[in-house]
């Protein structure tokens, strides 16, 4: 598992299925197989893909230290430019099939309507997160800042179910919420649980090292 995902053609297989989604929306469009509203299939599409892809994007980690591959890690950059691919998808889906690219009504329904005000805060910071996702970009900014900033996928998430769920209140719909919520959830609160034992770890560390110490002065 380990040689495939380091060998050269990993990264393009990877690509080429992140870009799967996209095909079979533009072939069902031109097939007509959106059914009876295709302008809302592709925006509904397109955001769970947005979704998806954020699900994966936050995956990469937990499976890199529980199976302790490494090498999953080489990958998280490309999934990371995804989520903003599809999220842009989504958000010039709704632009054009619902609002006929009028920046005006667009800004209008943004401020009138919150899940959509919640969506384009998280596509912001999405925006920010693709702007600086590049070696360049670490470099100039500095590790520790670069990591701060890119912590913001968190928010990123919630941010996303909270869209989600106010965008189906309206129909008492909340299957789908609660499974991507769950999903969300469980992958945020391995990383909390990872931070609580790493630091209990540390303080166990240094109260050995420290009993040691005093052990060896009474000696």
């Amino acid at each position: 598992m380990r040689k495939l995902l380091l060998h050269p053609a990993a990264k393009p297989v990877a690509f080429v299925l992140c870009l799967l989604p996209l095909a079979w929306l533009v072939y069902a469009a031109l097939a007509n197989q959106l059914g009876a509203n295709p302008a809302e299939a592709l925006i509904r599409a397109t955001g769970d893909w947005t979704l998806r892809a954020l699900c994966l994007v936050l995956a990469v980690t937990p499976m890199r230290v529980l199976t302790s591959t490494p090498q999953l890690a080489r990958f998280r950059r490309m999934f990371g430019l995804f989520v903003f691919f599809y999220a842009v998808l989504h958000l010039l889906s709704y632009s054009w099939f619902d609002m006929g690219f009028d920046v005006a009504d667009i800004v209008r329904d943004i401020i009138k309507r919150p899940f959509i005000l919640v969506g384009s805060l998280a596509l912001l910071l999405l925006t920010l997160l693709a702007a600086t996702s590049f070696n360049r970009a670490i470099k100039s900014m500095g590790a520790k800042r670069w990591q701060a900033l890119h912590r913001t996928v968190y928010a990123v998430a919630a941010l996303a179910i909270l869209h989600f769920f106010w965008m189906r209140a309206g129909k008492n719909d909340f299957g789908e919420v609660a499974v991507y919520a769950a999903i969300l959830a469980a992958l945020l609160g391995w990383r909390v649980w990872n931070v609580l034992r790493k630091r209990r770890a540390a303080r166990a560390r240094a109260s050995s090292a420290a009993a040691s110490r005093a052990s060896a002065r009474v000696n």
